[in-house]
């Protein structure tokens, strides 16, 4: 996506005028910025607007990576990114952002409208994984898996080859059930 397509909040247009460009309908709210209310919401625009948030050495993740991947109308609140490099980093403290110090292996990110964010196989398995322990995974989980049917098999794949983790029955149950809705 271009950077001309996207409003953020006191780069060119300050918060007040995005918003009256937003009430008479020039514009759309997209996750931390503003689009042209024309623009086709693709990947890179979801991807795009969350560039502030993604700090350098953490991805999307969860929640916020389905959402970028097509799941979902809504950004989630709060957003999630997980650890992409090999070495602690400092977490990057946000009120509207939760980070997972588990590390995500480079196989398992994509760049999307130039930010990291985990693919879809990656995130359907973090999510089911969450179900056990936070049910608000689990409506992800089914628009993710409708947003990408094929990455529900490599999720459950990838669930079935760990060993004593928690939550890969329920993980396992969810995707199957997941799988059930969309075909």
């Amino acid at each position: 996506m271009h950077p001309a397509f996207l409003y953020l909040p006191g780069d060119r247009l300050t918060l007040p005028e995005l918003t009256a460009a937003r009430l008479d309908g020039d514009v759309v709210e997209m996750g931390e910025g503003y689009v042209p209310a024309d623009l086709v919401e693709a990947a890179s625009i979801r991807a795009g607007a969350l560039a502030r948030l993604i700090a350098p050495g953490t991805a999307a993740s969860d929640a916020t990576a389905a959402w970028i991947h097509g799941a979902g109308d809504a950004p989630p609140s709060p957003h999630h990114v997980r650890r992409a490099v090999g070495h602690r980093i400092r977490a990057q403290s946000h009120q509207r952002l939760v980070f997972h110090d588990t590390f995500v292996p480079a196989s398992d990110l994509v760049l999307v409208g130039g930010i990291p964010v985990t693919t879809a196989r990656r995130t359907l398995a973090d999510l089911a994984l969450g179900v056990h322990r936070d049910p608000s995974c689990l409506p992800w989980v089914r628009a993710l898996a409708a947003a990408a049917p094929d990455a529900v098999v490599e999720a459950s794949h990838a669930l079935r080859a760990m060993t004593r983790v928690p939550g890969t029955r329920a993980g396992l149950a969810a995707l199957e059930a997941a799988a059930v809705r969309t075909r």
